[in-house]
């Protein structure tokens, strides 16, 4: 399978993207902001990898992107990030709330630095970059904000306590941000994601979870990371004008 072509559908807007560098859902989606006419920031905390995500999104917008080193668990980082963003375009259209920590762990073995590492990258994380966002979004009285839950955050899975809690969070956290905002002419959604497939998952994911993963989803495959960042752009787009705090599943996984 192969992407569809660019349709302009973010043609203009200007669009930040954190943890963007690699091969998953954060660098498809930048690339397809970009294949949709937007001009895009990424950003990630891994600097090597944003630097080469830069150079492979150059081929696509005929220059690179701004590219900002941040950690989305430091404040003053997030901020400098939403002022270089601010500085360089003039204005901010769209944000991807797209980073997020996992892990394995039983709730009896994990740690207390388990539990709050993930939470503070996957839930409080995504708090910072929206707050910050919003900031500019909501005097200029347009914006778009998708955050990047999880089919997880709905389903129990094994191992998984702090993960589901913090995409669960970023579940109610879309919902509540939302309904804030939505008076400013700003609206904020979600995509939940079950599996997509990328080589960053493979290393860090046992062969036997990943084949019971696989064979839940009724295509009988995993998704493409443009497949997930289709859709995070149908949302950023005037396409999905009126729609408000919703979390919407990309999935093909059954029961």
């Amino acid at each position: 399978m192969t992407p569809p072509d660019g349709r302009g559908l973010l043609t203009g807007r200007t669009v930040v993207v954190t943890a963007a560098a690699g091969t998953g859902i954060g660098f498809a989606t930048a690339e397809r902001c970009a294949r949709e006419g937007a001009d895009v920031a990424i950003s990630d905390r891994h600097e090597r990898r944003l630097g080469e995500a830069a150079e492979r999104l150059a081929e696509v917008l005929g220059h690179k992107p701004l590219a900002v080193p941040c950690d989305v668990t430091d404040e003053a980082q997030v901020q400098n990030l939403f002022d270089r963003a601010v500085e360089h375009f003039g204005h901010l259209d769209v944000l991807v709330n797209n980073a997020g920590l996992g892990g394995t762990a039983s709730i009896v073995d994990m740690t207390d630095e388990q539990w709050h590492s993930v939470l503070d990258v996957t839930l409080t994380g995504t708090f910072r970059c929206t707050r910050a966002a919003l900031r500019h979004m909501m005097p200029r009285g347009s914006g778009a904000i998708v955050n990047n839950a999880s089919v997880i955050g709905w389903r129990a899975q094994e191992g998984q306590a702090h993960y589901a809690a913090a995409k669960a969070g970023v579940m109610a956290l879309t919902r509540c941000s939302a309904i804030e905002a939505a008076t400013a002419g700003v609206r904020i959604n979600a995509v939940a994601p079950s599996l997509a497939m990328h080589p960053h998952l493979s290393k860090v994911t046992t062969d036997d979870l990943l084949a019971d993963l696989t064979a839940r989803e009724a295509f009988g495959r995993a998704a493409e990371p443009w497949e997930v960042a289709n859709v995070i752009v149908f949302l950023a787009s005037d396409y999905a004008s009126y729609l408000v705090g919703e979390v919407v599943s990309v999935s093909s996984q059954h029961p």
